[in-house]
């Protein structure tokens, strides 16, 4: 077992115990965001620091109320 830490930029996503450690290039999810593995550090001999890449969480903005949303609930 491995002792797997997940960074993006600085910040620390998620660390696992895996089986097996991420190669560079790998395509991952992590919260259920996709993402891809940049570069994979050994720290020691179970010990792996994993930087990735996600993608941006994009939020709607002022999404569009249908004509049901807008009435009163009695």
């Amino acid at each position: 077992m491995f002792s797997v830490y997940f960074f993006e930029n600085k910040d620390l996503v998620l660390n696992q115990l895996l089986k097996s450690v991420p190669s560079a290039g790998d395509e991952i999810k992590i919260k259920g965001r996709k993402g891809k593995v940049l570069s994979v550090a050994t720290v020691d001999e179970n010990k792996f620091y994993v930087q990735v890449n996600l993608e941006k969480v994009t939020k709607l903005k002022g999404a569009a109320l249908t004509p049901l949303d807008k009435k009163k609930k009695r």
